[in-house]
């Protein structure tokens, strides 16, 4: 992918913004410079250059909590970086997920660290998980499963509490989430289609 950045505005360097390409939070702010960005580009592992050490050095190369490379963006002045990544771990060096603390963002974010969930449990044994198990029963099994939540919700929505239409609300969504995957699709797939429907 190629980035049009003016270096010479930072002297050689541009800050890099890091977002989790999932769930849109912040993760941390590093800088990058021609040479760590050729590496990011090449390897597929968000890499900096080091002001203190002077030096190249990759997310994660000691502690395994890389950022997975997902895309890259210039702004509007050509000075700045937008890096979009999945993390293998936390990103900061205190354990927490983003550099700021834990909280990964705006509401609906969960629904990306969610979907991460869901992939991860999908490759563990049936046993590991209820995930796991619905996974190993098969697409029809879980539509079955979408469908009884569906049913559930409407019901729920005309006759019952505002916390017992929440609760299968919630159910619904992370079943059809299961059925996504189960098909190799996300709800972010499902997001470009409302998006393309309502764009102008």
């Amino acid at each position: 992918m190629s980035l049009d950045v003016d270096w010479e505005k930072g002297g050689g360097l541009a800050p890099a913004i890091v977002q989790d390409a999932d769930t849109g939070a912040v993760l941390m702010l590093g800088y990058m410079n021609p040479d760590s960005l050729a590496a990011t580009q090449e390897n597929g592992l968000v890499t900096f250059w080091s002001r203190s050490r002077n030096q190249l050095w990759t997310k994660g190369e000691t502690s395994g909590d890389v950022l997975h490379l997902v895309s890259l963006a210039a702004d509007c002045d050509r000075d700045a970086i937008l890096v979009q990544a999945r993390p293998a771990g936390p990103t900061c060096h205190l354990g927490t997920v983003t550099c700021w603390g834990d909280d990964p963002g705006p509401d609906l974010a969960f629904l990306g660290q969610l979907g991460r969930i869901i992939n991860q449990r999908a490759s563990a044994p049936q046993d590991a998980s209820y995930t796991a198990k619905l996974l190993s029963k098969g697409i029809a099994k879980i539509a079955q499963k979408v469908g009884e939540e569906g049913v559930e919700t409407a019901l729920a929505a005309v006759g019952e509490s505002d916390d017992a239409l929440l609760g299968e609300a919630a159910d619904l969504i992370f079943h059809l989430m299961v059925l996504l995957k189960a098909r190799g699709l996300s709800l972010s797939d499902v997001a470009d289609v409302l998006r393309a429907r309502h764009t102008p």
